[in-house]
């Protein structure tokens, strides 16, 4: 990997070009899978194929060579956009969007299958020629139609497709794919003006993006969107029910939701179902000029993987997933009563408090800093980031998460850091560091605990 500090060296990235959204998690034989959208030859976007990568414990990741291609004169001959993998009678297939240089927010449902599926690196795909989906329903007005997203509920395969609509309501398509290859429309399954999506997200969004659904126990499901404006924003969540209609097709009962990410570099989260858990990865963009961008070759980055599911008031659950333990070094850089120590450029760091306490992670020149603010007598957790300022419209003013404000853990990659809430929240943000910015923690207030260990690199044999 690069030597550039701002370079994440422990989450999915290639070393070079364009990344955006993860794809298609998926669990084969004994490794995992993930793929992302990828343009190989320069850090922006355009000329997307699928990166890949693969791991046998989620912390340690391989990469291969590039999954899919745009083909000349096919259906993606302008990109291969966001989709899902899944398992299709023992053959591992990618379900896609694919855009052709007609491109205008209506993209088409495509089919790539494993050329050999017993390769548990399943480096070789072979694309089919035609979409199985080429469209969305004339009649129903959409100007943005791509994502798909299969899962499975009452025992028959479907999928999901974000849409927008030419009034401007965001909405979720609902397909039957029993057979991936012969695809029906079976209706809206939400849309913008559903009471509990208007209460949680208001009219952020024009488009729902990158629809993803998994279920928890007691029936209950959650649906992740991404909130597409014009450009990409932010991240939600919804709770609810699937229930079959009168015409046996099916209707998402809404219960509650909120934001996904309280961050503001964070975005096209993709979930892999497992028996007893579901994971979650998503993509962060760069903070910083293309210019900047350029020099160094690269831009975005996946998360680390997140283990997510639902308290039992409905509320979001989020956490690391456990297996990132295995990148610690034997011994932690800084335990107990210290605190005020140098950081490496990554870190996995746990602060817990019992009062106001602040945790300083990086100075600037001129003296300010980069910190997290634990209350749990106000039930807050506060990042400031206000020295750094941002090149996207939504500015540098502090973010407030409101929790126990007792716990924070921070999982920080060159410049991707990652603060989880307790149990119950994130913050996704990149923050650049410029030549004389000082890495230090420094610690005060009425803490707990203070405990960090730097990762430690390995190679996959």
């Amino acid at each position: 990997m690069s030597l550039d500090p701002n370079a994440p060296r422990f989450r999915v990235r290639p070393t070079a070009g364009w990344t955006n959204d993860p794809n298609g998690p998926f669990r084969w034989r004994d490794r995992y899978h993930v793929f992302y959208q990828h343009n190989p030859d320069a850090p922006v976007h355009a000329n997307i194929h699928w990166g890949h990568a693969s791991s046998p414990d989620l912390a340690h990741w391989e990469h291969h060579p590039i999954a899919l291609a745009p083909t000349a004169g096919g259906p993606d001959e302008a990109g291969c956009w966001s989709g899902c993998v899944v398992d299709d009678d023992g053959v591992p297939t990618a379900v896609y969007t694919g855009v052709d240089r007609h491109h205008n927010g209506i993209g088409s449902i495509c089919l790539a299958r494993a050329v050999v599926p017993d390769d548990e690196t399943l480096t070789d795909w072979k694309p089919l020629p035609a979409p199985v989906v080429s469209a969305p329903p004339a009649d129903l007005d959409v100007v943005m139609f791509r994502d798909p997203f299969v899962f499975t509920a009452g025992g028959r395969r479907r999928a999901l497709v974000g849409a927008g609509h030419a009034d401007g309501t965001p909405s979720v398509l609902l397909y039957d794919c029993d057979d991936l290859t012969d695809w029906r429309f079976a209706g809206v399954l939400l849309d913008g003006n559903d009471p509990v999506a208007v209460e949680a997200f208001g009219d952020k969004a024009v488009g729902w993006e990158c629809p993803q659904m998994f279920s928890t126990a007691g029936d209950e499901w959650v649906l992740l969107l991404s909130l597409w404006d014009g450009d990409p924003r932010s991240t939600g969540y919804l709770t609810g029910r699937l229930t079959p209609c009168d015409d046996g097709e099916l209707h998402f009962d809404t219960r509650t939701g909120g934001r996904l990410d309280h961050g503001r570099d964070f975005y096209a989260p993709a979930v892999l179902q497992e028996a007893d858990r579901a994971l979650m990865w998503g993509w962060s963009w760069e903070a910083c000029e293309q210019d900047e961008i350029d020099r160094a070759g690269w831009a975005g980055v996946l998360t680390a993987p997140r283990v997510v599911g639902l308290h039992p008031d409905g509320t979001l659950r989020i956490a690391p997933a456990p297996e990132l333990e295995l990148l610690r070094a034997a011994a932690p850089f800084v335990s107990g009563p210290d605190r005020r120590v140098p950081l490496p450029p990554s870190y996995d760091l746990t602060v817990t408090a019992h009062g106001p306490t602040t945790v300083s992670l990086l100075r600037s020149a001129t003296g300010a800093e980069l910190t997290l603010r634990l209350d749990p007598d106000e039930g807050t957790v506060t990042l400031d980031r206000s020295a750094w300022p941002r090149t996207r419209p939504d500015g540098s003013a502090p973010v407030v998460v409101h929790s126990t404000g007792r716990q924070i853990r921070v999982l920080a990659d060159g410049s991707l850091l990652e603060v989880f809430v307790d149990d119950r929240a994130t913050l996704t943000e990149r923050v650049h560091r410029g030549a004389e910015d000082v890495a230090e923690l420094v610690v005060s207030g009425a803490v707990s605990a203070v405990t960090g260990w730097e990762p430690v690199p390995r190679t996959l044999d």
